[in-house]
């Protein structure tokens, strides 16, 4: 089943696309989500002002002013991805939960490849693994 990709980043929570090692690839993204009480609007982060609170802890819906906290919100969605496989060349797609894991010491979002099983993490930019830095110098 294809996943069904974002036409625009403003339709999204989170969304990157990079390269990997050895060839490999990712794009993954999240989906906003519609309200869970009138489900007609989507759920964003309070505006103040005409501003958007940008570490708010909570989200609202326009809509009906349903509330929820950040983390119980965060927790219900999905990451999609598209993938190349840097271990085996593999092109695929799969969804993970959109909480971060440690990874190799790093916070990742955490998928397995359908073919070689290896975990593949999407991690915050220039984050590297613990050690490599000292392997560099």
């Amino acid at each position: 089943m294809a996943l069904k990709q974002p036409e625009s980043t403003s339709e999204c929570l989170y969304f990157t696309r990079r390269e990997l090692d050895n060839n490999g690839f990712i794009m993954a993204w999240v989906f906003k989500k519609k309200c869970p009480k009138c489900n007609k609007t989507i759920m964003g982060k309070p505006v103040e002002k005409g501003k958007v609170k940008i570490r708010a802890k909570e989200y609202i819906c326009p809509n009906c002013n349903f509330t929820e906290q950040k983390d119980e919100h965060e927790s219900s969605l999905m990451v999609n991805v598209i993938y190349t496989c840097p271990y085996c060349g593999n092109k695929g797609e799969a969804t993970t939960i959109f909480k971060r894991k440690n990874l190799d010491g790093i916070p990742s979002y955490i998928f397995e490849c359908d073919k070689c099983k290896k975990k593949i993490g999407i991690t915050k930019k220039l984050k590297e693994k613990k050690g490599e830095e000292a392997d560099e110098e």
